[in-house]
């Protein structure tokens, strides 16, 4: 069944329309009020005397594409209480149909209001043309100014935190409702004295979660000395792992003594390399067997039927060509090694004149074999200890002692286990800052005395200090529900409005489109 519509089911409530005419972008109607009478603002007296009209010209919502203006014939009224200083009064339509002195009717106001939320105000005005709404980017933001009304809900649980109008530059503070997950305040600074200003006048919070930085700590100690603080759980995450990097380049001296050793710890190794190890072990088990066999005077022949080995394998361990702990792929320069070492320690240092001395040698390989050995070679001559292995950066050995054996490579998981050998420290400080990780991730709070303990005669002391002097809010991190990650993820929405506006919106703009959005 086809709907019909009447042309006043398309202009606001309380209007009744008149006339209509149409242009080749513009529908203009002309509508008048349903009411007979009116209302006094000032005594509420209603009266239907009418003392004069008059014409306004407002925008309504788009039809068919076209915008849409109101032609209202109002009236005014003369107010008949004897008492009341309003003798003449214009009539009232009601703010949710048509504000005074509004030049659009409230549900475009409401549209204008959210199109200024989500995108600003250039690119809401242009959209807005798109959608024949006759609207600029400057009303837009005046109107998102306007309209912006904070929350006044007593706060009980905040999070607070700094973000940058300027990185390294300038700082403001943001204040969060944790419980009601929205933002409740922007602050110009990061300074103690307006930080503290802030909480003084909000006397009901009772938990304030905020970063490891000493500032907003002591504007919550003086403003609110019986809230509870609580540090944020990623913050003591992450300055962990810093501390923790801080200590191994400490130690990078002792790691660059210790780094050529190649011993491997079995339990260190992942599932893989550990099915390897093993390999590897009961092959040095049949080597030495062939080799006891061979020191007797067995001849080969024999040595294959007794250990059930091939006869070339039999011959490689007499030989003295044994396995690797971690077999890797066989290369045509393997048997010219040491012809390379010795040619390169003479000073020839060119891949080219390198391939054809080897060719005169009855190398049959190609050249960029050789140019390749020779380019790895060159590139590892900064390197120590005997076996040219080039020692790791600080923070690529911490991560490979944080990191699961299981991700590690062959090279890695030998270098963590000479690591751990010959600096019996930064094998410590690690377990120290594993056991302060699973503190946090746990929730064990009677751990972390204990550890506070045992970490002030490591490598991360500095780190223990710390937590010893913020005792209170870390205690309280762990034992809380509450932590600063909503505060981050309302600063990465800051962030994006800000870039959005090309980084000139000012506070309060910045504050109208959060506070109204959420």
């Amino acid at each position: 069944m086809r709907a019909e519509f009447r042309l006043s089911d398309l202009i606001p409530s309380k209007f009744v329309a008149e006339t209509v005419s149409e242009d080749s972008d513009t529908i203009l109607v002309t509508a008048r009020a349903a009411s007979p009478s009116g209302c006094c603002p000032l005594c509420g007296t209603t009266s239907s005397r009418v003392h004069s009209r008059y014409g306004r010209t407002v925008s309504d919502l788009p039809c068919c594409g076209r915008r849409v203006e109101l032609r209202v014939e109002a009236r005014r009224f003369v107010c008949t209480a004897s008492h009341c200083r309003q003798k003449i009064f214009s009539e009232r339509f009601g703010d949710s149909v048509l504000p005074a002195r509004s030049r659009r009717t409230a549900r475009l106001e409401y549209l204008v209001h959210h199109l200024g939320l989500a995108l600003g105000g250039r690119p809401a005005a242009s959209f807005a043309k798109r959608l024949m709404l006759p609207v600029s980017n400057d009303t837009l933001l005046r109107v998102v100014r306007r309209r912006a009304r904070l929350p006044i809900e007593p706060l009980t649980v905040v999070g607070i935190d700094d973000w940058a109008f300027r990185r390294n530059c300038r700082y403001g503070t943001i204040v969060c409702d944790l419980e009601r997950h929205r933002i409740v305040k922007l602050l110009p600074d990061r300074e103690i004295d307006t930080v503290a200003a802030f909480l003084a006048g909000h006397t009901t919070i009772k938990v304030l979660s905020r970063d490891r930085g000493g500032g907003y700590g002591e504007a919550g100690i003086r403003s609110l000395p019986g809230v509870v603080q609580v540090a944020d759980r990623w913050h003591l995450m992450e300055n962990a792992s810093a501390v923790f990097l801080d200590a191994v380049r400490k130690s990078m001296h002792s790691i660059r003594v210790a780094i050529g050793a190649t011993i491997v710890d079995s339990k260190l190794l992942s599932a893989a390399e550990r099915l390897q190890y093993e390999g590897f072990i009961r092959r040095e088990e049949a080597n030495a067997a062939i080799v006891a066999l061979h020191k007797q005077g067995v001849p080969i022949k024999e040595i294959v039927r007794r250990v059930g080995h091939s006869r070339g394998l039999v011959r490689k361990v007499i030989r003295g060509l044994r396995s690797e702990v971690f077999r890797t792929r066989e290369s045509t320069l393997d048997r010219f090694l040491s012809i390379l070492d010795e040619e390169w320690c003479s000073g020839c240092r060119n891949g080219a004149e390198l391939w054809r001395r080897l060719k005169t040698r009855g190398f049959s390989g190609s050249l960029r074999v050789v140019t390749e050995w020779a380019t790895r070679r060159r590139r590892s001559e900064q390197t120590t200890g005997p076996h040219l292995q080039k020692v790791p950066s600080a923070r690529t050995i911490a991560r490979m002692l944080t990191v699961g054996r299981d991700h590690l490579t062959k090279a890695e998981t030998v270098t963590v286990t000479t690591i751990e050998r010959d600096v019996p420290m930064l094998s410590s400080a690690r377990e120290i800052i594993d056991d302060f990780h699973s503190i946090i991730r746990t929730r064990t709070v009677a751990r972390l005395d204990p550890w506070v303990e045992a970490a002030s005669s490591s490598l991360v002391a500095s780190f223990a200090r710390g937590i010893i002097k913020d005792h209170d809010a870390v205690h309280a991190a762990v034992t809380e529900p509450w932590s600063n990650g909503q505060t981050e993820g309302h600063i990465n929405r800051l962030k994006v409005v800000k870039r959005q506006m090309y980084g000139r919106a000012k506070i309060d703009l910045l504050e109208a489109r959060l506070i109204g959005a959420t």
